[in-house]
């Protein structure tokens, strides 16, 4: 970065015009959190009706313009849009000339660093990948999330303390993730926050399908427990029939599963061969019980295990 541009930034006001580019769920909420910390939202821009509504709740009275005049307006850009639309974004507005020399320019997306922005720095801009690890809904709700919410910054070495400030400034917490790590760090997010939407989502679904009433209240507590206990154990934590070794267990519920919701059968049964796996390699399983259970998840269920004494919700029973 040349010496002219770290004076800018240095002699930047400490309050900053923002814009948002992509009025999407995550753009609104960050402006908002930003306006709290006293910066001043001025330039919001959004393509569908959905968004566009979002912007004017979550941004009152910030008028809606094009892309281009959002960087004409901003100081501090921020361009949120799905991760397949951010390379072309970025290429476009620098080819247009929108992009301002000292003008920070930050992005949101968890897969790409800061040289997704490359055509944005050649053209004088400040670039910054500040990805919230947080899960949005659209809604004033999503500010109030971001208080001590974890944010992956990514961005060149004399730009870390202005991309963590205004981390901070969100309410967030910075942590550093290096470029190449970018893809595995958005990876291990998708793992578990997108598809513990998915399972708990099915979970529902099949206690409903076996006469539930209120399936969210009895799973709220199993669910928040078992969050708490893997955050604090890890593996240690893993209880139910596939750490156990009750083959004939999943042999049933693969076979309900069959009979009930087809569509489920394929998951569950990934997920528990990845748990056997965990709990084999940390001596949760043993070895002499295995067998079985591998060969039931082999076969997709249609081996019948051993019978057992097993626990009625797979949380616990025999001797864990």
């Amino acid at each position: 970065m040349s010496t002219v541009h770290q004076q800018e930034l240095k002699d930047r006001p400490a309050r900053l015009s923002v814009g948002v580019v992509g009025a999407g769920r995550v753009g609104p909420a960050l402006a908002a959190s930003l306006q709290l910390a006293g910066h001043r939202p001025v330039a919001v821009s959004g393509v569908s009706d959905a968004s566009r509504r979002r912007a004017e709740t979550m941004l009152p009275g910030v008028p809606l313009v094009p892309p281009a005049e959002v960087l004409e307006r901003a100081d501090l850009v921020l361009l949120t849009v799905p991760d397949d639309a951010l390379p072309g974004l970025v290429a476009g507005l620098a080819d247009t000339g929108a992009v301002r020399p000292g003008q920070l320019l930050v992005h949101t997306s968890g897969r790409y660093g800061a040289r997704v922005l490359d055509p944005a720095l050649r053209a004088g801009a400040l670039p910054l990948a500040l990805h919230p690890a947080m899960t949005f809904t659209g809604t004033p709700v999503d500010v109030q999330r971001l208080a001590g919410c974890s944010f992956g910054v990514t961005a060149p070495e004399e730009l870390r303390l202005a991309a963590e400030a205004l981390v901070i400034e969100m309410g967030g917490e910075p942590e550093w993730i290096s470029e190449e790590n970018r893809p595995l760090y958005h990876a291990a997010l998708a793992l578990g926050a997108n598809h513990l939407i998915t399972l708990v989502a099915q979970s529902m679904e099949l206690l409903r399908t076996a006469g539930v009433e209120a399936p969210d209240r009895m799973l709220g507590p199993l669910l928040g427990a078992a969050l708490d206990n893997a955050l604090r154990s890890g593996d240690a934590a893993l209880t139910g029939p596939v750490a156990r070794g009750d083959a004939g267990t999943v042999a049933a519920h693969v076979t309900e599963l069959r009979k009930h919701a087809p569509q489920a059968v394929a998951g569950y049964l990934a997920m528990a061969r990845a748990t056997a796996d965990r709990a084999l390699a940390h001596g949760l399983l043993k070895p002499e019980l295995a067998e079985d259970l591998l060969g039931v998840l082999a076969h997709g269920g249609g081996t019948n295990g051993p019978s057992g004494t097993n626990g009625t919700d797979g949380t616990e029973g025999n001797d864990r």
